[in-house]
């Protein structure tokens, strides 16, 4: 019986969560499976992969063929790092205890890598933040200064035509007492 280390879809419609299973290479992707060693989310960033370790690796060494996604998922995961470094102490190349600290230097770096990446893209985050920020300042800037324009045109509007109504005020006084005081005279 051929064994295949495949992903068996799940979730909702624009959604897909896999689950990572064992299974027959005959049997459909959602159909009977072996066992279930672990899950895939790419909906997540990065990608979230739950797997337990040591199932994948036993698999793996027993000779189940991953398909190319599962197969990206374990060596990202370390698993053919480990099946490589377990050859090496079947060889005699060196014990257990050095290939364990070989892949623990590895998973460090791996780690180390993927903090800077997380740290990069929230350093590019913070700054695109600040842009648009500073962006929407400028704009409310120029909005402020439009309607300060405004409200200064309105009151010269305003104070002109009060200016405007007190003298014709004043004009509309000054004839009346001008006839007023030629009476007086007479």
């Amino acid at each position: 019986m051929a064994t295949k280390i495949r992903l068996q879809r799940g979730g909702r419609k624009g959604y897909a969560v896999y689950r990572i299973v064992i299974a027959d290479a005959r049997a459909p992707r959602d159909g009977k499976f072996t066992e279930k060693i672990g899950t895939y989310n790419p909906n997540t960033n990065p990608a979230t992969v739950d797997l337990n370790f040591d199932r994948a690796l036993y698999w793996v060494e027993t000779g189940a063929q991953p398909t190319d996604t599962v197969r990206n998922i374990l060596k990202t995961e370390g698993v053919y790092m480990m099946k490589h470094l377990r050859g090496g102490v079947k060889k005699g190349a060196f014990d257990e205890a050095a290939a364990q600290k070989k892949f623990d230097a590895w998973k460090a770096d791996k780690q180390k890598g993927l903090d800077a990446v997380a740290a990069e893209e929230a350093k590019a985050k913070k700054e695109a933040i600040a842009k648009e920020l500073e962006a929407e300042k400028k704009v409310n800037e120029a909005i402020a200064k439009k309607v300060a324009e405004k409200k200064a045109a309105e009151a010269a509007a305003k104070a002109e035509a009060e200016a405007a109504k007190a003298a014709e005020e004043a004009a509309a006084e000054a004839p009346a007492e001008a006839p007023a005081e030629p009476a007086a005279e007479a």
